[in-house]
């Protein structure tokens, strides 16, 4: 995975239209990888169950999924491109890592029952069999994005720091958001 980081960091100094070409390329590496086959059973379900079985229905919710999903990494390359080199310095200080690290511990242990995480009271009024729609499967494949986050951090660790260093805007958003459809792109091979 480093050496795909390297390559990656190579591409990207270049500034040429291989960049996207090499950012769709890791994508599509990073989306073979173990950790990103859960999500598999998640995306099937909720478009299958939701789509009542007409094509047309499940395809524009494969599609408003990919672009909730792809709306999550252009949001944080906005961020990384506003905030400069800050966002990658913050994002893999210790500090971080270690608040990062033991809210994981703590879901763990929560799925383990040895304590319980209350269900906030307006999550408990909602009816599930009234939700869904293109605005669901937007949320869902928003959700799905931030989960995946973890899996794909050699080459999104990489985009993150090299669009904060170019504060690029534009650029910044259009790179993670090719990289997060190249990984769809993957996610549906699969």
């Amino acid at each position: 995975m480093h050496a795909l980081s390297q390559s990656l960091q190579g591409y990207l100094s270049s500034g040429s239209i291989l960049a996207y070409a090499a950012v769709f390329a890791g994508g599509i590496l990073i989306g073979f990888t173990p950790c990103v086959y859960p999500v598999l059973p998640i995306t099937i379900g909720y478009i299958g169950s939701r789509s009542g079985g007409r094509r047309g229905m499940g395809f524009l919710l494969g599609i408003a999924y990919a672009i909730g999903m792809a709306a999550v990494y252009a949001v944080l390359g906005c961020i990384a491109a506003l905030s400069g080199t800050v966002f990658g310095q913050e994002a893999s200080s210790p500090l971080a890592n270690f608040l990062v690290g033991n809210v994981c511990i703590l879901m763990a242990l929560s799925l383990f029952d040895l304590f319980h995480l209350p269900v906030p009271p307006f999550l408990s009024r909602l009816r599930p069999e009234r939700r869904g729609g293109i605005a669901g499967a937007f949320l869902v494949g928003a959700t799905s994005g931030l989960v995946v986050g973890p899996c794909t951090a050699p080459v999104l660790g990489s985009l993150l720091f090299y669009v904060g260093s170019r504060s690029n805007l534009p650029f910044g958003a259009s790179l993670l958001f090719v990289f997060a459809i190249s990984a769809l792109v993957c996610l549906t091979l699969n």
